[in-house]
């Protein structure tokens, strides 16, 4: 199979969430558009980073700038300050790595060979002090978040912490970015059901896109797994 295109996984990922969305509409009486597109875009972003592909960043832009007022509406302000002030520029330093590592559109991959980074990974050193880096921040911002009242500051923090690292390791593309995605998903999960609880608006379609994260991140850790081999 060609690498530019998509598996039934990758599929099954896009078509769940848009069907999600039109599901949830159609039971709450409720449509979210902001939060619909938000999550859909999000997810096709997520998808073409597991395949390695330099187009995610197009549905990037979109996802973070939507997804930066969406946690800003839900007092979510790790989550909103990161997508607004690192999310929406990393789009583009990202775009420009990822070209720097090989992914750049070539006479040769628009006959058919894709658009794909050539991926790397850490020593076992390097991952141990990856975790201990991590567990420290987080607890660090943690209590700061905690100070400035946000409702879950704890969660904020590791989703906030985990997803800075994270997205300087995909522009660098190292796959132990998918380690802490994957990490960063479920908290997020947890995160805005307690917001769907709270009743705060495009929670619910915030939960179904980090619920389809999660599945692609457990995807794109085993796709990346091998392309890292490959190097």
């Amino acid at each position: 199979m060609k690498n530019r295109i998509l598996s039934l996984y990758d599929w099954f990922l896009i078509v769940g969430v848009i069907a999600s969305n039109i599901i949830y509409t159609i039971l709450s009486g409720n449509v979210d558009i902001v939060g619909s597109v938000a999550g859909i875009a999000g997810v096709l972003c997520v998808v073409l980073v597991a395949k390695g592909s330099i187009w995610n960043y197009l549905f990037g832009i979109i996802n973070v700038s939507m997804y930066a007022y969406i946690s800003y509406k839900a007092e979510l302000y790790g989550d909103a300050v990161l997508n607004a002030f690192y999310y929406v520029p990393m789009q583009f330093i990202g775009y420009w790595q990822w070209r720097k590592r090989g992914a750049a559109v070539s006479e040769a991959q628009a006959e058919g060979q894709g658009v794909q980074v050539k991926a790397r990974r850490f020593t076992w050193n390097q991952r141990a002090l990856l975790a201990i880096g991590c567990a420290a921040a987080v607890i660090a911002v943690g209590f700061i978040l905690k100070h400035f009242g946000d409702p879950q500051p704890f969660k904020d923090s590791t989703t906030t912490v985990l997803s800075i690292i994270a997205q300087a390791l995909m522009a660098l593309a190292f796959m132990e970015q998918w380690a802490l995605w994957i990490i960063t998903n479920i908290v997020s999960v947890v995160m805005w059901c307690v917001c769907v609880a709270r009743g705060e608006a495009h929670a619910a379609v915030m939960v179904i896109m980090w619920v389809f994260y999660l599945l692609n991140s457990i995807n794109g850790l085993r796709v990346w797994l091998r392309l890292s081999r490959r190097q």
